[in-house]
């Protein structure tokens, strides 16, 4: 649920012509809620820029799933390394069996699980994204793996410490909404973008302005023009007030 001080900036904002997009890792079904709640009509970024959808219609404006044969790779070379992984397909998230942390990312993205048995043999149509979810440092370890064995041929980001996500190549939240920024006539000079994962290092350094949260990954301060509050203390809400005050 948006914090009410954060709704009435955004609602502010809105008021001005200005356009708010929501940009996440999340898949479209677990974001929608959230953009519908604060009314938002603009286009919605999701699954790292893989997917760009109208939070009203439900239409999909943009979609780049990882290639059947290179997903395959990817979840062979995961099986190898002992490691499972979420696999998204047409917005639903699939695992091979329902494991207790399956279960408590389904639960915290408020989705629904579906349990296939074997991923490799009942994989057919190109994923969205896979992600892996497990202990920070061995993730950190697997991704260095991961990167040094495709080697360009995948986008491979933490989203969270304990989530090691993997997309197309080319698939970065960044690309996600400069296809939207070309739909609807805005450029990265006049744009402002917040930030506070490792996958929002492209989005930050994208934006003319970059900004990212106080908690955020030290690699995503490093890339952004101003450092704001922290979540907690609202600090996009923060950021939008005084935008809206230097303009009046």
């Amino acid at each position: 649920m948006l914090r009410p001080r954060t709704r009435e900036a955004i609602e502010r904002v809105r008021a001005e012509g200005v356009h708010v997009v929501l940009v996440t890792g999340r898949m479209f079904q677990a974001v929608r809620p959230y953009a519908l709640e604060a009314g938002l009509d603009d286009p919605v970024i999701c699954y790292q820029g893989a997917v760009v959808a109208e939070p009203q219609s439900g239409k999909w404006l943009r979609h780049v799933p990882i290639p059947l044969e290179l997903a395959l790779d990817a979840i062979r070379a995961l099986h190898d390394e002992g490691f499972g992984m979420n696999c998204y397909v047409a917005d639903e998230l699939y695992v091979a069996e329902i494991t207790p942390g399956a279960r408590e990312y389904a639960d915290f993205q408020h989705i629904e699980l579906h349990e296939v048995g074997d991923i490799l043999a009942w994989l057919s149509d190109p994923p969205t994204k896979l992600v892996v979810i497990d202990d920070p440092l061995v993730l950190d370890e697997l991704e260095e793996r991961m990167k040094a064995r495709f080697d360009g041929r995948m986008y491979i980001s933490k989203s969270l410490p304990y989530f090691l996500e993997f997309a197309a190549p080319g698939v970065t939240k960044a690309a996600g909404l400069d296809f939207l920024s070309q739909r609807l006539g805005f450029s990265p000079e006049r744009t402002i973008a917040f930030g506070d994962g490792e996958n929002d290092i492209e989005l930050v350094a994208w934006a003319g302005y970059g900004v990212a949260v106080d908690n955020a990954h030290e690699r995503v301060k490093v890339v952004a023009d101003f450092v704001c509050p922290s979540v907690d203390e609202e600090g996009v809400a923060q950021v939008l007030e005084a935008y809206l005050d230097s303009r009046a």
